[in-house]
Order: structure tokens, then sequence, then C-alpha cells
């Protein structure tokens, strides 16, 4: 409010002077489009399409070449406002302002190019640092501007059909960064009043069947894909990892066990950069993969291998709690009756400990569909390639787009809850049978058919057994075959 009555006095005295104004009378109301990319006001020359907010910008060399800080534009003939932490610079193209009748040294022309860029750069701005915010601003025709020591250069070609923003300070030893601290960078187009086109936004449901008709629903995709496969490495390298460390030394166990482990304390961007420095296009062993069309870095495989290193530990954890919990004398038991290791394995320890490998499943699971950091790392951000549901969803923050933000966090959250819960149930099922477990513990040994089924069958399985005075005793084998007629379903 303070603003505009301001903003009004600046206008009336205009007037009495003789001095041009972009409009006149009250100061009318900003019409920004319902994407947030566009802007008119009515009585003004001209209006605003294409407004971008470039976040960050890049403090490295081109082409092996310093020229200062960088922001990227689109074109050489860009409406440009650099925003630092002590005042804000804005160059117009000399064209425009004399296309649209733009005097930059007028204050009423000032306030107008404010009251377009202010609300435009507030939608986009994410909670960061606005133009609405700053007191001090520069405006300039000019391709060079100075301010200070600080030279502010727009529309500098520096590569080929490339063209930039640079902010150099008076030397290479000037730290750009740190002195001048830019915050963000906004660019957009004028354009004539009549020629503008600004989307009004429709009802709520108009809205919502716009924004899904033009959503790009790859990330889905690529997030589906590569858990659906990386779950099938993790759940059979999980069960062998937890397996093989059970039947060694415990020394040796000690340290597999702490490799197997490593990849869940480590943090995900420590993991990825190891695996890029390992799988890189840069070492042998990623040119060897590069060479034959399978790349290891970049690529949708590096998702995979991504997810499947950082899920791995838990369905490893989970399973050989799972195995270490079974009493080793009914495993002893099954090996006098004539049991093979792989039957042991398949038969007994894999239906034994199967809520618990569930578990690690749903967790492992749950982790790869989360993965973000070491993703990044050795997957990169690729539309359609490597871009999964939480990379999109920080990149789509980070570039103003707070309804995909918020719609791909829905779409992770709710997805995690189906997938948890179906699998809870489905975990809960397979273990029925313990929980009618009579109340002596012993599992109930339903009625056998068939010529060995009674009294025939008994007999045949005293006569397999050990005697009492052995190690193991009729009690382990009898809990042996509670537990595999349990596990079975009654089935022999």
């Amino acid at each position: 409010m303070l603003r505009r009555c301001l903003l009004a006095v600046v206008m009336a005295c205009a007037c009495l002077f003789g001095t041009a104004t972009a409009w006149a009378g009250e100061v009318p109301e900003v019409d920004v489009s319902a994407d947030g990319d566009a802007a008119r006001i009515e009585g003004a020359a001209y209006a605003v399409e294409g407004f971008q907010r470039s976040q960050v910008g890049s403090n490295r060399a081109i082409d092996e070449v310093y020229y200062g800080y960088t922001y990227r534009l689109d074109g050489p003939e860009m409406l440009v406002a650099v925003n630092t932490a002590d005042y804000a610079v804005v160059y117009v193209p000399q064209a425009w302002c004399e296309q649209f009748g733009i005097d930059l040294s007028d204050a009423a022309a000032q306030e107008q190019l404010r009251a377009y860029l202010e609300p435009l750069d507030a939608g986009l701005s994410k909670g960061n640092l606005t133009l609405a915010r700053q007191e001090v601003w520069h405006f300039t025709s000019e391709t060079s501007f100075a301010v200070g020591e600080v030279t502010f250069e727009f529309g500098r070609e520096l590569k080929e059909g490339y063209y930039y923003v640079v902010i150099a300070g008076p030397d290479d030893a000037f730290d750009v960064k740190a002195e001048v601290r830019p915050a963000q960078m906004d660019s957009c187009m004028l354009v004539a009043a009549d020629d503008a086109v600004i989307a009004s936004a429709g009802g709520p449901l108009e809205q919502l069947a716009d924004f899904l008709a033009n959503m790009d629903y790859s990330p889905l995709w690529v997030t589906l894909k590569t858990c659906g496969v990386a779950i099938v490495f993790v759940f059979f390298l999980g069960l062998a990892a937890a397996y093989f460390t059970l039947r060694i030394s415990k020394r040796a166990q000690d340290i597999f066990d702490t490799i197997f482990t490593i990849p869940m304390v480590l943090p995900p961007t420590v993991c990825g950069f190891l695996l890029l420095m390992l799988l890189g296009r840069n070492t042998a062993f990623g040119r060897f993969f590069q060479d034959v069309g399978f790349p290891l870095a970049f690529s949708w495989q590096a998702t995979v291998i991504a997810a499947v290193v950082v899920a791995f530990p838990l369905m490893y954890r989970s399973a050989r709690g799972a195995f270490e919990s079974l009493d080793p004398n009914m495993l002893d038991a099954a090996r006098t009756l004539g049991w093979s290791n792989g039957r042991i394995f398949v038969r007994l320890m894999l239906p034994l400990a199967w809520s618990s490998i569930a578990s690690g499943t749903v967790l492992a699971f749950a982790r790869a569909l989360g993965e973000f950091g070491c993703t990044l790392f050795l997957a990169g951000n690729q539309l359609g390639s490597t871009r999964t549901i939480p990379i999109a969803i920080y990149f789509e923050w980070m570039n103003g787009n707070q309804a995909a933000t918020w719609f791909w966090t829905i779409v992770l959250i709710v997805f995690s809850f189906m997938v948890i819960l179906f699998i809870n149930l489905w975990s809960r099922h397979t273990t029925r049978y313990r929980e009618k477990a009579p109340a002596d513990g012993r599992s109930p040994k339903p009625p056998r058919e068939g010529r060995r089924g009674g009294r025939g069958r008994r007999r045949d399985d005293a006569a397999r057994r050990p005697a009492a005075g052995t190690a193991l005793g009729e009690g382990a084998v009898e809990r042996l075959e509670d537990t595999v007629w349990g596990v079975e379903g009654g089935t022999r």
C-alpha cells in the first residue's frame, strides 16, 4: 500500500512537470497468468511473456576460460534482472526501449518494470530472496554495465549459439560469488500488450484435468522399472550373502559382515561418488562396458546399480538375523535324516524365516524407491532415462514447479503405503499356521491318507529316528517333523 501511494505521488509529479509516464491515473493491478510466466497491465504498451527464474549460476570456466560468474540465457535479446545481496540490476535491450517507448531514467517507467517483475519473481521464488525485498535498483539498456568494481555483461555469446549474463570483477583474483553474492537471475520477453496471451485459471476440476494432461509421467515409469529390477537382484544377493556368512568362520564373518553392511552406514552421496570412481567413463572398467554398448555410468543401468547398492544391506541384515534365530538342533536333525544343505535351505530355513525375509524385502524396496543421492551421482538427471521420482521432486522444486513437486510427493507416499500394506498382509498369510499352534507349542499334525498313513507311517518314522541316547534325541526330530508339517500345510 505504501509503495502504491509513493508511486501515485511520483506519477502526479511527473505529470505536473511534463515528464512522460508509462500510464496515467490510478495504478492498475498486474494480471499474472495461471502458469506464472506471463503478465499484463491494463493500459501499458507492453506485456511480459516467457518469464524464467534461474536460481543458481556457474562460477566455473567455459571451454577452459574463466569469464566470471555466469547465468545461461535462451537468447541475446532478453530482459534480464540480476538480484544480488545488496542491489538488483535490470537490463532492457535498447530495441525494446525504442519499440515500447521505455525511458529507463524515468521513475514511472522503472516502477512499471518493477510492477511486472516482482509478482512474477515471487511466484517462482520458493521462499528464497525475492526482487520485492530489494531496495536498491539499477536500470540499463547497455550490454555492459558497471556497479562499483563489478561489471555486468548481458547477452554475451561465450560459445557459438550460447548466450550468458556475465558478472566479473576487476581482476581474476576477485571472488564474484563471495563479494557480489548473486541470488538469482530472472529473464523474460517483452511483447506488445495486444499480442500477449495471459492464460486464466479455470475451476479446480479444469485446472486438475489440465495439469494431469500436461504432466510428464516418465519419472514414474523409470522408478517402477528401476525398483522392479533392483529388488530382484537385492532379494537373491541378500539371501546368498546371509547364507554365505553363516557357513564361514567367525573371523571371516566379521570382515564380510562389515563389507556387506557399510553401504547402509555411508551417506548415499559417498556411495555414489565411490561407484562413479569405479564405474565412470574415465576408468578402464567403465570404458570396457562403454565400448561393448552397455554403459554403467549416466544410464538407466546406473539407476539399478545405485538402488541395489543402497538397498542390499537392509535385505542382508534382515535375512541373516532371521537365519541366526533358527533352532540349530532342528537343522542338525534334518541333516541326520539325510537332507542336503540345499533342501534344508529351501524347505526349512526359508519357510521358517519368511516373515523376516518379507520384512527385509519391503524395507529394501522402500529404500530403493526413495533413493536419491547415489542415483544422482552415478546416473545423473536425464528425463525419461534416469530421472526417478525423488530426483524429479528435487528438480521440480528447484525449478519452481510446486504443483509437480506435490504431485510426485503424493504419488510416492501412496505407492509406498500400498506396497508395504500388501506385502505385510501377504507375509501374515504365509505364517498363519503359527497362530493356530496349540498351547504346548507343537504344530498340529493333520490326518494322513494313503497306505503309509496312520500307525504304519509312525513305525517307519520311528525306525529312521536316531536313538534317544544320540546327541540330538527324539525331541529335535519331533520338532523338525512338526515344523515341516506345519510349514508345508499338512502335506509331506
